[in-house]
């Protein structure tokens, strides 16, 4: 059973999802794939809390994530870590690569995803962490495929909070069309130089 806590926020959310790994780990033994995720899905994990991230769930190939600083858009600290946090996953593709080259597993591509916004806090009866539900959680989901492979895309609404942070670098994708008279705005994203 799912329930609503009755609790709202906003949060940056953030979702990181493997390139191609149906096709790739369809040519695996049941003991390859297994591990194969597993050294992908727990290399992000432990990234994710270095910059106040916490994961809501696994789904699949995925990890869904949000930034719990990210509640006050005045205190700019939850979505500079966000930014980070998703640069520094794209940052350790070599990184992953080679543990998984060490276990004569195949080197794999993955997009980063992240939006900002409300979202409805839930609690499930199977587990202790809250999930959370909300267009941010949608939009992760949408655009995380308009990101090249090991890059970073963001949707409209956390751009507008970021925009003006002088490190990074937003160039202006195609938008996402979510049958509206205007397609939701995607950036990709970089750092400086």
């Amino acid at each position: 059973m799912v329930a609503f806590s009755g609790l709202t926020k906003s949060y940056c959310i953030g979702l990181v999802d493997m390139a191609d790994s149906t096709k790739i780990s369809a040519n695996m033994n049941e003991k390859e794939w297994c591990r194969y995720y597993e050294i992908f899905l727990n290399s992000i994990a432990t990234i994710l809390p270095k910059f106040g991230g916490a994961v809501i769930k696994n789904q699949g190939d995925s990890l869904l994530y949000y930034f719990p600083e990210s509640s006050n858009p005045q205190r700019k600290y939850g979505f500079l870590s966000c930014l980070e946090c998703s640069l520094a996953i794209i940052d350790a593709h070599d990184l992953i690569c080679r543990k998984l080259e060490l276990e004569n597993l195949p080197c794999l591509n993955y997009r980063v995803s992240a939006d900002y916004g409300k979202v409805a806090i839930m609690n499930t009866n199977n587990s202790s962490m809250p999930d959370l539900i909300g267009p941010p959680v949608n939009m992760c989901s949408k655009i995380n495929h308009r990101a090249e492979n090991n890059g970073v895309v963001i949707g409209g609404d956390l751009y507008q909070v970021v925009k003006d942070l002088q490190d990074y670098r937003f160039k202006p994708e195609t938008g996402f069309s979510i049958g509206l008279k205007y397609a939701y705005p995607i950036y990709s994203v970089s750092r400086r130089k």
